[in-house]
Formats: C-alpha cells, structure tokens, sequence
C-alpha cells in the first residue's frame, strides 16, 4: 500500500476538519507517519477523503499551530521532527459548550491586550499599512456576501505579527481554531449582523487608530475592551449562538 493510498479512508460528516486532523494525528502517533515524511498534496487529500480543499487547509492549519506539521517553501508539508512531544490541545469536544467558548474568549482577552500593546510600541510603517489593509479586508468580504470570520482572525494575527514576537503569532494562532466555529454562528444570524458588524468595526477601528498612534495604553485598553465585549456578545440570551445551543459548534458546516 503506497502513503496516498493509506489516506484514502472517508470521513463522516460532523466536523469534518476535526476529524480529518484527528486521523492525520492518530498517524502520526503510530508512526504510520514519520518526521520528515511528506504529506500528499493538499488536493490528493481532499479527494482520498472526498472532503473539500478548504477543509484540508483548516485541518493541516491545526496540525501546524500543534507543532506536529510545517511547511518547507516551494516543497509542501511535512510531519516535523519533534511531532511525537505532545503539544498543548484543547479537546475540541469539550469546546463544543458556550461555556467552554466563553473561556477560550476570556484566554484570548489576556493576550490580546499585551499583544495590541506592545504592536503600538513596535509597529513600523509597514505593519501599520498591513494593519490598516487587514481591517479593509473584513469590510470587503462581508460586503461580498460573505461573514469576515477569517478576515477578522487574521486582523488579529497581523496584530500579533507586529509584535515582532513570533510566539504571540503562533499562540493566538493556536487558539483561533477553536473560536471560527462560535463566530460564524454569532455572525450568522441576518437580523442581527448590522448591529453585530457596526460595533465590531468600530472596537476594530479603535485598536488600529491606537496603533497607528503608538499609543500603547490606549491599544491595550481598546482590544481588552473589544474581546469584553466578545464575551458579553456570547452570553448575550439573545444571541444567535444560544438558538443553536442544541446542536454541538462541532457540527457547525466545515
């Protein structure tokens, strides 16, 4: 049995990405998989799982923010060669309760005020510009049609990346994939998503403005302030994500 053949297994259909990534790791942890091997394509993946591209990214994307996979320019993904030390994870079943999102939301509020903080005291020209560019971006794709979820995160992450501290990047990048799910749900209801998506640019615009000014006090305060007042939204009775309480943020669409 050649390593393609060996992935050609057919997920169900709950979470795909999850469960793409559980089996990816079980793999590894067996040796099926050995540092320094190379993984399929990310299409040769997709179609042994008959699952789509995007799932894929958002499972390989995990794997990565674990440290058992990485990418090499120009060459593809690999399995690295420290991927049997355990990394730090969250059970995603566990993240399946409001309750347990709400607490990755109160994890972030403690990093991303320092994180804002300190990008006011370090961005140069550059990563203001990209900054800037990242909070354009979510503008763009919820005028497109669609909900800004990735466009937000990645707000975020330019954030962190003008830390010039590569650990924030990598940390918040870690706990971003067990949120994507809770903000699509929040975003997901029409009714709603004027209000929601008005005061989410404007707590966006706050912490740009700070940074561009590079005034890390008033950086520290709006983003603090912003992931407050994300928790606040999730507990609201009234938000969209209770009238899905019912049904596990696991099986939201992959």
């Amino acid at each position: 049995m050649t390593l393609q053949q060996s992935y050609a297994t057919p997920l169900a259909p709950d979470r795909l990405s999850d469960r793409l990534a559980a089996l990816l790791t079980a793999r590894i942890d067996s040796g099926e998989l050995r540092p320094n091997d190379r993984l399929p394509t990310e299409v040769q993946l997709a179609e042994a799982h008959g699952v789509s591209r995007t799932v894929v990214r958002e499972a390989v994307s995990r794997l990565k923010s674990q440290g058992l996979l990485l990418s090499r320019q120009g060459s593809g993904v690999y399995v690295a060669a420290t991927a049997h030390s355990k990394p730090l994870a969250f059970d995603p079943g566990v993240l399946a309760s409001l309750k347990s999102v709400v607490q990755v939301v109160e994890v972030r509020r403690a990093l991303e005020g320092e994180v804002a903080a300190l990008a006011a005291e370090r961005a140069s020209r550059a990563d203001v510009a990209a900054i800037r560019r990242s909070l354009r971006a979510i503008d763009e794709a919820v005028k497109a049609g669609g909900d800004g979820v990735d466009e937000d995160l990645a707000f975020h992450r330019t954030i962190a990346e003008a830390t010039g501290n590569p650990q924030f990047t990598l940390l918040l990048g870690f706990l971003e994939q067990y949120l994507r799910d809770a903000m699509r749900v929040t975003r997901g209801n029409e009714a709603l998503s004027a209000t929601f998506m008005q005061a989410v640019r404007e707590e966006h615009r706050a912490i740009a403005d700070a940074i561009a000014e590079h005034d890390a006090p008033a950086a520290r305060a709006a983003a603090t302030r912003h992931m407050q007042h994300a928790s606040q939204r999730l507990g609201d009775p009234n938000a969209p994500i209770r009238r899905v309480a019912a049904a596990p943020l696991s099986k939201t669409p992959s």
